[in-house]
């Protein structure tokens, strides 16, 4: 579905990757992890400075260190043609997706891959291997059947514990952008005032 109008996505990174996107010198990075909740693609919040840079607190206190100096950039995006998983025809077309590649590993002898925990006591199953695969699956196929390519996706996720006892709230709750092609659907790159505020 085409998405009118632009949004605005916020990205958590380290402070020097973050000056060099400002300075004109790169695009945010699209990651290829097999485990990428929305499939290959550069990934920004809806929205939700605050929650950007808690993500990237989050990893520069993990072992990876990909993050020295947590920094948010924001990100003016043009959804174009958007893959929207809050729409009933965007899940429609995943789950044929999924059909198409469950018969496709079946037939190659292949086991289909698993979400499953990125850490213990992890009920969010964080390491979406089975949902990354069939997302990159349905942009293969559509290229291969010459359709219509989808610039971007979007999802919300309700994710965490709950945000007070008894509630189907969660206290993660977010929505999420997966950019495929930086260079075609940024507009432009911009320094949030105060990422960290808490909003009234």
């Amino acid at each position: 579905m085409r998405i009118p109008g632009l949004l605005l996505g916020y990205h958590g990174c380290d402070r020097d990757v973050a000056e060099s996107i400002l300075g004109g010198k790169g695009e945010v990075q699209s990651s290829a992890n097999t485990y990428d909740w929305l499939g290959s693609g550069s990934y920004f919040w809806e929205n939700n400075p605050a929650r950007a840079l808690s993500w990237a607190k989050l990893l520069a206190r993990s072992k990876s260190k990909k993050i020295k100096t947590p920094a948010v950039i924001g990100a003016i995006i043009d959804p174009g043609n958007c893959l929207d998983l809050a729409a009933e025809s965007s899940l429609e077309l995943v789950k044929a997706a999924f059909e198409g590649f469950r018969i496709l590993s079946e037939s190659s002898g292949e086991p289909l891959p698993v979400n499953e925990p990125g850490y213990k006591g992890d009920l969010d199953l964080v390491k979406r291997h089975l949902d990354c695969a069939v997302l990159n699956f349905l942009h293969e196929s559509r290229a291969d059947e010459g359709l219509a390519e989808y610039h971007t996706v979007r999802a919300p996720f309700s994710e965490g514990g709950e945000l007070f006892k008894g509630s189907k709230l969660m206290d993660k709750t977010h929505v999420q952008w997966c950019v495929r092609d930086p260079k075609r659907s940024i507009i432009g790159y911009f320094r949030p005032r105060d990422p960290g505020a808490t909003e009234a």
